[in-house]
């Protein structure tokens, strides 16, 4: 069983902003399979599903980003899950817009969603796919602010064919394994 988890913040205002592009992907891959991302457990929106003849759980963290931790912990003791079958899907503005970079474990690089799931689990041996939503583009412009900001109407078709690389990678992923995802998705 994976769990795959998507990082973002609860609530209509945070709705396609860039730190939630995590929740945009969960809700694509929900949408591909037929199935609603809306149980309530351990601080989470959930639902299972099936990919590549592998149970999921598909998981969006309603905890606010710094403590998605929390929520990821829960559900992966509950239902066993080791941390190198979670996947987290999360934005990175130290990529280019809409790039994919794939990575088997590792640092949080600076974004605290991931600090809190590395925290929390204790281990940093989690598969992330990160989600490139650029660097801000204003002098003096906060972090927070920028990833809190929405897409342009010029950048959301690069943001709609990242979240679909995103859900191919996690099938990737599981139907082949990390490496294979790599070599196919890094640097899309």
């Amino acid at each position: 069983m994976y769990l795959i988890a998507g990082l973002g913040n609860p609530g209509r205002e945070y709705e396609m902003t860039r730190h939630n592009i995590g929740f945009e992907v969960i809700d694509y891959i929900a949408d591909k399979y037929g199935v609603k991302v809306k149980k309530l457990k351990f601080k989470g929106l959930f639902n299972k599903t099936e990919i590549g003849g592998e149970d999921v759980i598909l998981l969006k963290p309603q905890t606010y980003m710094n403590l998605s931790g929390e929520s990821i912990r829960d559900f992966s003791a509950f239902f066993k899950i080791p941390p190198e079958k979670i996947i987290v899907i999360s934005d990175d503005v130290y990529l280019d817009e809409g790039r994919i970079r794939i990575r088997k474990n590792g640092s949080a690089g600076g974004h605290n969603g991931l600090k809190s799931i590395i925290y929390q689990l204790n281990s940093d041996n989690f598969i992330r796919i990160r989600i490139g939503v650029g660097e801000k583009q204003e002098e003096g412009q906060d972090l927070a602010d920028f990833v809190l900001s929405r897409f342009t109407k010029s950048q959301i078709p690069i943001f709609e064919q990242a979240i679909i690389n995103a859900s191919d990678a996690v099938s990737e992923i599981i139907k082949n394994g990390v490496e294979s995802a790599m070599n196919k998705f890094n640097g899309i």
